[in-house]
């Protein structure tokens, strides 16, 4: 699926309901030894961009969204730098990881939620034990994106591409929509790929 068709799939498809419910955390689901393999692979590996004119618009783009949230410009752009890289790394729109960490954190590097998930993707520190590697901080957020991005990615393939489940599951909300209808109102208001 491309990125203008998964775009035109959630505009057209999603509702926009804002329902009650706050972000969970990633997931709460323990790892199955796929998707252990797959975050083992991801994190054993250290730009993203094709050609520095694409680099210059989406970023320009992305960090005057993003100001508000993040006003150090420094901060910000390396935030988006490595937000843009891991998730391309792993096969997302850079967009929907934007619109993922909306919901998730807000942006704060430091989250933590009433379920004990951290960082700007909250992500359940039980992955650091299932996988551990020295130094591994779900604070840091090269780390905290790897991991985000990973289990994301890992249940979009679980879900045979349907964002909608995928999202739930990376919430622990599966069978319910309102936590993805959270996410797909982040990207269509605020995240979405200007063209």
């Amino acid at each position: 699926m491309t990125f203008s068709h998964y775009s035109r799939s959630l505009a057209c498809c999603i509702p926009l309901l804002l329902t009650t419910g706050m972000a969970q955390a990633a997931t709460q689901e323990r790892p199955d030894e796929t998707l252990r393999t797959v975050l083992e692979k991801a994190i054993g590996e250290s730009d993203s961009f094709t050609d520095r004119f694409e680099a210059e618009v989406w970023l320009m783009d992305m960090s005057t969204r993003l100001k508000s949230r993040v006003p150090d410009d420094a901060k910000r752009l390396d935030l988006l730098k490595n937000i843009h890289y891991e998730a391309t790394k792993a096969d997302l729109p850079p967009e929907m990881v934007l619109a993922v960490i909306h919901v998730e954190s807000n942006f704060d590097p430091w989250a933590i939620s009433h379920a004990g998930a951290q960082g700007l993707m909250q992500v359940m520190p039980f992955w650091l034990k299932e996988i551990p590697q020295a130094g591994d901080n779900l604070f840091d957020i090269r780390t905290n994106l790897r991991f985000g991005c990973t289990i994301l990615k890992h249940y979009l393939k679980r879900e045979k591409g349907d964002y909608q489940r995928a999202l739930a599951r990376y919430n622990g909300s599966l069978g319910k929509v309102w936590y993805p209808n959270r996410v797909f109102a982040a990207l269509n208001k605020r995240w979405f790929r200007s063209r």
